[in-house]
């Protein structure tokens, strides 16, 4: 009998996590080729990324909860079957309604697959591994920002955007078939009850840190939404500099997240708030360092890195505080992200729209970040420390 270890269960659900990774971002650099192929506005193929975004705020709490009597395993592969399915309506897809709604599709699997993988790798994980095995199932999602979405986008731009989604099909293929081989059938103690796993929305714990993401850790969204034109404009870069810019982005991503992933559950809080405070940093300066090449590539490098370093330890903030939704608890992360990834992009097009520069678009983007910081301060004086404790 095949007895899978941890760590290939772990890699089966970054597979997953990269694939998933690669479909929401890669869109970004094929938009021109949607438009011409498809034969819509530019500005209307802005709707893939947006719809996206808030379908999965609106769509990931409310799947969970529907599925909350369905074992872990049969509902991977239910959720895997959907991001199959979506990639491959969008591969062939004829006309861009049709494209819109594989994104819906795979939208509405995004935040349960997220939420879902994060919790059976906790379980399976030793307490001093808790932290790590949630920066590894994410680690996917930054391994696709360095690698998958450059290589998508060169692939999309030289032969065919369809081809991407091909891709991605397989690759969503390849999850499938780890799930049914290796992911065991945990079921949790006590079986999920609505009642109980929606009462995380009075805890104080979580709703804390949801107030960070939203309200704070949003202003990256702000900045990165622009990172592609102020590396234009600002730095001077054709596609090559850009690529590379976006590569070390990713790259800093990568780094971020795993160095995440050795921080202790007590130590959670306190390196929230070292990183946050390193990030509003960077972003403060960034436009000034973007007026050199080298300080460019090292400010992408750097942005990647604050950003990534900063959203496991967030998630994990979330689901540990969570003790009372297990179920719930990863999907709800996963979701408040995308909110904030929509609330930070929508103020970022909102200031450039009232003309502000780009200078001060990324002030913004650091004053949210420092007020997410000084909000984690005060969130660390009055939260539970019992919950943050390894056990």
């Amino acid at each position: 009998m095949f007895n899978p270890s941890r760590n290939i269960i772990i890699a089966v659900f970054m597979v997953g996590t990269f694939a998933i990774g690669m479909t929401e971002y890669v869109v970004t650099g094929l938009l021109t080729q949607f438009a011409a192929d498809l034969d819509v506005a530019i500005a209307t193929t802005g709707l893939l990324l947006s719809v996206y975004a808030i379908s999965v705020t609106i769509f990931g709490p409310i799947v969970r909860l529907a599925t909350l009597k369905f074992s872990p395993k049969l509902l991977l592969i239910i959720l895997v079957s959907i991001f199959l399915i979506s990639n491959i309506v969008a591969a062939t897809a004829p006309n861009f309604e049709v494209l819109l709604f594989s994104r819906l599709l795979s939208a509405s699997m995004h935040a349960p697959f997220f939420g879902l993988t994060m919790s059976l790798a906790m379980a399976i994980s030793p307490p001093h591994k808790k932290t790590a095995s949630i920066a590894a199932v994410n680690g996917g999602l930054t391994i696709a920002i360095m690698l998958g979405v450059p290589f998508g986008s060169f692939v999309g731009a030289a032969l065919d955007w369809r081809l991407v989604f091909w891709i991605i099909a397989v690759l969503g293929l390849t999850t499938l078939i780890g799930i049914i081989l290796t992911t065991p059938n945990y079921r949790p103690k006590d079986i999920p009850k609505i009642s109980k796993e929606l009462s995380v929305i009075k805890n104080k714990n979580v709703l804390m840190t949801i107030f960070v993401i939203v309200f704070g850790f949003s202003g990256v969204f702000t900045a990165y939404t622009f990172m592609e034109p102020m590396l234009r404009q600002i730095t001077g870069f054709g596609t090559a500099g850009i690529t590379i810019s976006m590569f070390l982005f990713g790259l800093g991503a990568v780094a971020g997240n795993f160095t995440a992933g050795t921080v202790q559950p007590s130590l959670l809080t306190s390196r929230i708030i070292m990183t946050m405070g390193a990030l509003g940093i960077v972003l403060f300066i960034f436009t000034f360092m973007l007026q050199m090449p080298v300080l460019a590539y090292a400010a992408s490098l750097l942005f990647g890195m604050g950003t990534f370093g900063t959203t496991p330890i967030l998630n994990s903030k979330i689901i540990f505080a969570a003790k009372e939704a297990p179920a719930l608890s990863g999907t709800l992360a996963a979701s408040v992200f995308n909110l904030a990834n929509s609330i930070g992009a929508t103020l970022g097009s909102a200031l450039l729209n009232m003309d502000f520069s780009y200078t001060h678009i990324t002030f913004v983007a650091a004053a949210m970040i420092f007020f997410g910081m000084f909000s984690m301060i005060i969130a660390g004086r009055v939260e539970d420390k019992s919950l943050f404790e390894m056990n």
